[in-house]
């Protein structure tokens, strides 16, 4: 059962006993769901662990050569480029796919691709989805072959349950104006559903976890944990890569949990839930969120960091919306805009503990970048800052108005609410290949950065619309949608489904080459639009609500 938020009396902090007592719209968040059980962890002993490193080193060596000669057949290169995708142990051999890749984009190997695959669906749809997740862009005329003289696909293609698996994959990278992935959406999800209960348990089993967790779709690194448990059941698998990516996922698993015993530990020593009780206690979903946009181990120390900026974040958002008055609120967003502590004193003294500690993180991270000549990351994250709490005043007031704006003016000031712009920011920092022209082009808010902010608002807004309806909250989309369109809630929310959709195509061309920034850096944008679409859906916010997300964190941290 959800708790219910109602508006509660309290003393502000910075009142005194014979002072006005003021209303706030708390929310009532559930206490952490995790306590202190990251605290606890203890890593295996240092011997034991070397030995896993070694065996895992050697394993890697053994896998970089099989992946080589891989490419002499078309097939199997495809095939077992998918397999070190789905199992999470590609980004040892990012250069080698590359390369591959782009081999078998430009034909170098001088093979036809249609005397290659022939008629066959699975490679077909392999060769397409594979080619256009690394940003080779490919025609969806590739699928004509399997057309009908109906515009439809033919029946007969129906029964091949690997083949129809792998068009329903692919049509998941599908762009703007491609009516016959949408055909192929369709056709093959329909067909998934009855041949799932005709097919063996574990078939089935693979098949339904398709149709709720498509590839394009998911967090790489926790369908690494579902793929792993797939692979094995395969006749023809690989035991080599099946025991290496069962022993990476474990090492790489012990590294997050060491990373998130040090922010559970940091977060403990600010002892924020006991002085800012009003603040959701997320200290866990929030690595969560990080490390799934960049779990590798070479961005260890920007993770950490990262995750400190998130959790921020997540308290000044509920200070905006679910604790300060209005007056308090325009002081704190003038600080922010300042960014100085001289202007500390004027705040009530639960802001000054955020405003203090936003300064002083933010100090030790400034000092880190200008020593790799880098000062010009931290200031746009600075001015990322100053624009997010810009926008939550902004709503804010709206709020206390009881003001539903239109829609897109409502959008146009979500972009910015909806963390997304400076979440990335944030990621850029500790990624050396961002360059000034990067954060300009990123604050410039492109459109794969607008898709993904607006999917992101949008997508939070649906899962938390009825719980925020039951106190005092600014108006979600939904509800613009509906006064500024005249239209029911049911319509409005089909409406904004659609919307999504067409956001998830912009960032899937924003991916082809030639790339406006570079490809690592994209990704993690198409990463932070896979959390989002883990963390939220219909009446589930598994950020707010740890029940909604626990199986997931499970799965990839403890398991």
């Amino acid at each position: 059962m959800q708790p219910v938020s109602v508006p509660i009396i309290l003393v502000s902090p910075t009142q005194k006993n014979n002072e006005k007592v003021v209303s706030r719209p708390l929310a009532k968040f559930e206490p952490s769901f995790w306590g202190d059980r990251f605290l606890h962890f203890t890593p295996p002993n240092e011997v034991t662990k070397l030995r896993m490193e070694e065996e895992a080193k050697e394993l890697k060596e053994e896998m970089r050569k099989k992946l080589l000669e891989s490419i002499k057949k078309p097939k199997e290169g495809l095939q077992f480029i998918d397999a070190i995708q789905r199992l999470g142990v590609a980004y040892h051999f990012e250069d080698e796919i590359e390369v591959l890749l782009e081999n078998f984009h430009n034909n170098k190997n001088n093979y036809n691709v249609n005397d290659c695959y022939q008629n066959n669906l699975h490679f077909v749809s392999l060769h397409f989805r594979l080619l256009r997740q690394h940003g080779f862009f490919v025609s969806s005329d590739v699928f004509n072959k399997f057309i009908n003289e109906n515009g439809s696909f033919k029946e007969e293609i129906a029964s091949e349950v690997e083949g129809i698996l792998s068009l329903y994959e692919a049509s998941y990278l599908k762009v703007h104006g491609e009516k016959i992935l949408e055909d192929a959406l369709e056709f093959s999800t329909r067909h998934l559903m009855s041949l799932s209960r005709q097919v063996s348990s574990v078939l089935a089993e693979k098949i339904n976890h398709a149709l709720k967790r498509p590839i394009h779709r998911c967090i790489p690194r926790l369908e690494a944990k579902y793929q792993i448990y797939f692979y094995e059941s395969e006749p023809s698998h690989d035991v080599i890569l099946h025991k290496f990516a069962k022993l990476d996922f474990y090492l790489l698993q012990l590294l997050h949990k060491e990373e998130l015993q040090k922010l559970t530990r940091w977060w403990r020593n600010l002892d924020f839930p006991t002085k800012l009780p009003y603040a959701r206690d997320r200290i866990v979903e929030c690595y969560f969120w990080i490390v799934s946009m960049y779990p590798e181990p070479k961005y260890s120390i920007s993770r950490m960091a990262h995750t400190k900026w998130t959790k921020l974040v997540s308290i000044i958002n509920d200070t905006y919306d679910a604790y300060g008055t209005i007056q308090e609120l325009e002081l704190f967003t003038q600080a922010i805009q300042r960014w100085d502590k001289r202007y500390m004193n004027e705040l009530p003294e639960y802001m000054k503990l955020i405003y203090e500690t936003l300064l002083d993180t933010s100090l030790l991270l400034d000092d880190e970048l200008a020593k790799q000549g880098r000062s010009y990351a931290f200031n746009y994250l600075q001015q990322e800052w100053k624009d997010l709490c810009s926008s939550y005043m902004q709503e804010a007031k709206w709020c206390d108005l009881e003001y539903i704006p239109r829609f897109d003016e409502y959008i146009k000031n979500g972009n910015v609410s909806s963390t997304y712009l400076q979440i990335l920011a944030a990621a850029y920092q500790g990624m050396e290949i961002a360059h000034a022209n990067v954060f300009e082009w990123l604050h410039g808010q492109p459109k794969p950065l607008a898709a993904i902010c607006m999917i992101g608002r949008v997508l939070n807004d649906i899962a938390t619309f009825k719980f925020e309806q039951n106190r005092k909250h600014v108006a979600t989309s939904v509800e613009c949608y509906m006064k500024q369109y005249q239209v029911s809630q049911d319509e409005a929310c089909e409406k904004l489904q659609k919307m999504m959709e067409d956001g998830w195509k912009e960032v899937t061309e924003s991916m082809f080459r030639p790339n406006a920034i570079p490809m690592p850096l994209l990704l993690r944008i198409l990463n932070v639009n896979r959390v989002t679409n883990e963390i939220y859906s219909i009446d589930s916010d598994g950020y707010t609500f740890s029940k909604f997300s626990q199986d997931k964190i499970t799965a990839l941290l403890i398991d």
